[in-house]
């Protein structure tokens, strides 16, 4: 992982800060019980909260609990329950089993049910069985623990092969802080926001309307620079947790203090979106692309967003072939204003740099290095406009032959 002056990773994930408990089970949901199927994230106080969701027109009914609940709280939650395996999304008595089963972790826990978070992922369209989270909520709150991270990781993942973690320590003043989280994402995956379940904990003292401030800008340079196959998901969420146990200075303004915990969540954010992105369905290959030298932020985001969805491009990554035609005809039909006759465009990796376009047009270059070049599992694409001095990057991956099967029979 990129390192940053300042910040050290650090090993626990959602648990990694102080005060926050989690677990994760099987409780039946999933017919495999190895696999877990809910899980819980809990703080010791209540946490100023923020929240951002998908913008697909259909939401998952949890989403909708959700922000009932930090609407009525002002933005204060204390706990977080989720499901793998079913969505909740299309259903008449969504909303009522959504509310179920924040009711269900509130009564447990002794807190109310409004200051509980309310996700769930999996398949649209099927009623979800409560009777199973009911069985075993009891057990899912007993078993929480201050390293009960990896549960939970594991109780979130759908077509995902591995579990998304990461947390950074800093400092702010003379008082250390941490801030972690998981992720869950491996296809239906595309801007804006990447369909994917987030969530982040941090023992910072920070005021909600900082915290939404910071998480909201944050996004819009990772989770919504993100596509895994152009589809956006119904229940997408991000969701930051700051219970205030590292003992700082509530942060109010927008001073140092503010600066350094955007930037831990901004490397905390940046890791698991590209965590996310290599981790595509049936992807061999993350693809990075950064473009420079544009002229303003939107800019550099759309160019980069636009090869970063591309079929065509992410075909040849696949292939190992250093087609980069495509990669300039991405970059033309993005909604962007900018001179085409002045674009540069390199191919990386670890193997080395393979210039292939100068001031919009080709270069000549050695299939054969080209070829070593794409061999690599992570894939740089670097874009230059020459018209600016402003940056973005996005994530994305190679579309192969297993993205169609796992999505041929994915009810299954």
């Amino acid at each position: 992982m990129e390192q940053f002056d300042g910040y050290t990773y650090v090993e626990g994930g959602v648990c990694a800060a102080k005060g926050f408990r989690a677990n994760g089970l099987n409780c039946g949901l999933n017919p495999d019980k190895e696999k877990k199927d809910l899980g819980m994230v809990v703080s010791d106080r209540v946490c100023s909260t923020a929240a951002v969701y998908t913008t697909n027109k259909v939401k998952g009914a949890p989403i909708l609990v959700t922000k009932r609940h930090l609407k009525a709280t002002g933005g204060k939650a204390r706990a977080v329950i989720v499901n793998s395996k079913n969505a909740n999304t299309c259903n008449a008595d969504g909303e009522a089993k959504a509310e179920r089963m924040a009711e269900l972790a509130a009564a447990e826990l002794g807190i109310p049910t409004d200051e509980v978070v309310v996700a769930s992922t999996g398949v649209i369209g099927h009623i979800l069985p409560i009777e199973p989270i009911e069985k075993h909520i009891r057990e899912l709150t007993e078993g929480l623990s201050y390293d009960g991270n990896a549960k939970a990781a594991q109780a979130i993942m759908t077509t995902d092969t591995v579990q998304k973690e990461v947390a950074v320590s800093f400092r702010l003043g003379d008082v250390t802080c941490t801030l972690g989280g998981m992720a869950k994402g491996s296809g239906m995956i595309h801007p804006n926001m990447a369909t994917t379940l987030n969530f982040v904990t941090t023992d910072v003292a920070i005021s909600t309307e900082l915290i939404q401030k910071a998480l909201s800008e944050v996004t819009k340079i990772t989770y919504n620079c993100l596509s895994i196959d152009g589809d956006t998901s119904t229940n997408d969420m991000v969701c930051v947790m700051a219970n205030g146990m590292a003992g700082n200075t509530e942060i109010r303004t927008e001073q140092e203090d503010y600066a350094c915990f955007k930037q831990a969540l901004y490397i905390v954010m940046m890791n698991m979106t590209r965590m996310l992105a290599k981790d595509g369905e049936g992807a061999t290959k993350l693809i990075e692309c950064t473009v420079s030298e544009a002229g303003d932020l939107d800019t550099a985001i759309t160019v980069a967003k636009s090869v970063i969805r591309s079929p065509l491009f992410k075909c040849a990554v696949f292939g190992e072939d250093a087609n980069w035609g495509r990669i300039l005809c991405a970059v033309g039909y993005a909604e962007a204003e900018f001179d085409i006759h002045k674009v540069d465009v390199d191919l990386a990796s670890a193997k080395g740099v393979l210039p292939v376009c100068r001031s919009g047009s080709g270069k000549d270059f050695s299939e054969e290095f080209a070829k070593e070049v794409l061999s690599e599992d992570e894939i740089q694409v670097r874009i230059s406009l020459h018209e600016g001095d402003v940056s973005a990057t996005a994530w994305g991956c190679d579309l192969t032959y297993d993205y169609v099967r796992i999505n041929g029979d994915y009810r299954s």
